[in-house]
């Protein structure tokens, strides 16, 4: 074996090392707290999932309907997060605020309008009125410093408020 291919070869395996090491390394700063909040882990992030935001049939304001009118939360990460703080809210200003929620990792809960009583997979916003515009809203989800972790819109804000980072511009669906 020629020096030039055993330095090669060397050289190589030294690379090698110093990437896995630096790999391996990069969760442990992430995880320090500082850049994702107290409740989040480097192997979770919530986001907003599938919304029905028409509930399905005539709008008479009764308990059954507005219930029918719903935004999902989900965790896809592996680890549980404390949504203890944080909130949902629509255009307008309608604030629903999670109240000491842990979801679970690769967990779902739908927050719905009406009243009914909370579990680990559906919670109640307790009103009386609709909250999601038929025609056009945009649902932000904040952590619980404020800060927006994700938003879903539709119909005219759609367009104006992919700039917020919408991880699903342009695939949003309603179910029926």
């Amino acid at each position: 074996m020629s020096a030039s291919l055993t330095v090669r070869r060397l050289v190589a395996t030294g690379l090698v090392a110093g990437s896995a090491v630096a790999v391996a390394a990069m969760p442990a700063s992430a995880a320090d707290g500082h850049q994702w909040g107290r409740h989040h882990h480097e192997d979770s992030r919530v986001v907003l999932g599938d919304i029905q935001y028409n509930s399905p049939g005539r709008d008479d304001y009764s308990n059954r309907s507005l219930n029918a009118e719903w935004v999902e939360v989900t965790n896809t990460g592996r680890r549980a997060v404390n949504l203890d703080g944080w909130t949902l809210s629509d255009r307008d200003g309608n604030r629903y605020r999670f109240d000491d929620l842990r979801l679970a990792g690769q967990a779902t809960v739908r927050v719905h309008t009406g009243y009914g009583r909370d579990t680990r997979t559906d919670v109640y916003q307790d009103r009386s009125d609709y909250v999601w515009d038929n025609h056009s809203d945009r649902a932000t989800l904040r952590n619980d410093d404020g800060r927006v972790v994700d938003t879903e819109s539709w119909g005219r804000d759609r367009d104006r408020d992919h700039r917020y980072g919408d991880h699903r511009y342009g695939d949003h669906r309603q179910r029926r």
